[in-house]
């Protein structure tokens, strides 16, 4: 069911051709500015896994992956959610040194994925994965590389402003980021939903990075769900941002440090899945023979939408809508791509 609302007196800043300039102009920037604050190479991501290696992202553990036999390979695959743990093999498959990491063009199919002003069926974005020293799995080196990533966007907005001048008008990429944890954010407003204390904090500290997510709070729930296998609990976060076209929290970028063999070994059995411990990445991080790694992935239609001020994710992607999402655009005079 369709949850997509078109603001009163909403128009885009630009043309439907100049609009398709700007992407083009946005993903190139940003995609180089990130690779040389963080050290990244680009490689090529995989469409589809193999079900067996327990590769796939799970994210909240009831989506259900696009699957598909492959005969002639007798094995069957399943195309990615994203890539969390993809990235980390890859990092140790092509021998990455610590402070080396890697950047994809990733490109998923989330089937069961709601349908509303944020959300689609197809998934892009730059997943991204590093390697680090045992001593950078801390909280510091985690604030250091959001603050890398937040100087990133501010380099491409001004790129992006200065070729198209009319952009000038939106808001700003704010100079300071914000960072707070879900429990201080449970403490604060306990008698709100996680969603409803985002935009309660957001709103008055427009750049944000919310830190702990995936274990129980005080509450006895998390603030939201998150594989157990990829990032460690206590040290990732997601990038919020105030988007003032849609008026809430608008989450560009969920990161963090990744599990270690020792915090893998928790989160199995906290979250219940003890079951994966017989999959090959498993096996392969409990041995502690994987890479320590830090890493996380960027929408890019996300950051598409909130730098050119645009109201609907369909207006920077092509998808698949419902009736009620293509009737609510086109009363409101929205072109979908």
């Amino acid at each position: 069911m369709s949850h997509t609302v078109i603001p009163q007196g909403y128009a885009p800043s630009l043309n439907l051709y100049d609009t398709q300039k700007a992407i083009g102009l946005l993903k190139r920037v940003f995609e180089d500015t990130l690779a040389g604050a963080l050290n990244l190479r680009r490689v090529s991501a995989p469409l589809f896994v193999e079900a067996s290696t327990g590769l796939n992202d799970d994210l909240n553990g009831v989506e259900r992956p696009v699957s598909f036999d492959v005969p002639c390979a007798a094995k069957d695959a399943q195309v990615v959610h994203s890539l969390a743990k993809w990235k980390r093999m890859a990092l140790y498959r092509y021998h990455f040194s610590v402070g080396e990491g890697l950047y994809t063009d990733m490109n998923a199919i989330r089937r069961d994925e709601e349908l509303d002003n944020l959300h689609s069926v197809y998934v892009d974005q730059w997943d991204w994965e590093k390697v680090i020293a045992p001593r950078d799995r801390t909280l510091d080196y985690l604030r250091r590389t959001v603050e890398d990533i937040a100087q990133a966007l501010r380099e491409t907005q001004v790129t992006l402003c200065a070729a198209f001048p009319v952009l000038h008008k939106l808001p700003r990429v704010d100079d300071t980021v914000s960072f707070v944890t879900a429990l201080e954010l449970e403490e604060r407003w306990p008698d709100k939903t996680p969603k409803e204390r985002e935009n309660a904090w957001v709103k008055d500290h427009p750049l944000t990075f919310l830190m702990g997510i995936g274990a129980p709070l005080r509450s006895g729930k998390p603030h939201d769900g998150r594989a157990p296998d990829y990032d460690d609990w206590a040290l990732n976060g997601d990038l919020l941002v105030w988007n003032e076209v849609l008026g809430c929290a608008f989450e560009l970028s969920s990161m963090g440090i990744r599990v270690s063999p020792e915090s893998l070994d928790k989160q199995l059995t906290a979250s219940g899945h003890d079951e994966r411990r017989k999959l090959q990445f498993h096996q392969l991080l409990l041995a502690g023979k994987l890479p320590l790694t830090i890493g996380g992935g960027i929408g890019q239609s996300r950051l598409c939408m909130y730098l050119l001020g645009r109201a609907h994710i369909g207006e920077v992607q092509a998808g698949i809508w419902d009736e009620d999402t293509l009737n609510a655009c086109q009363d409101a005079g929205v072109i979908l791509l």
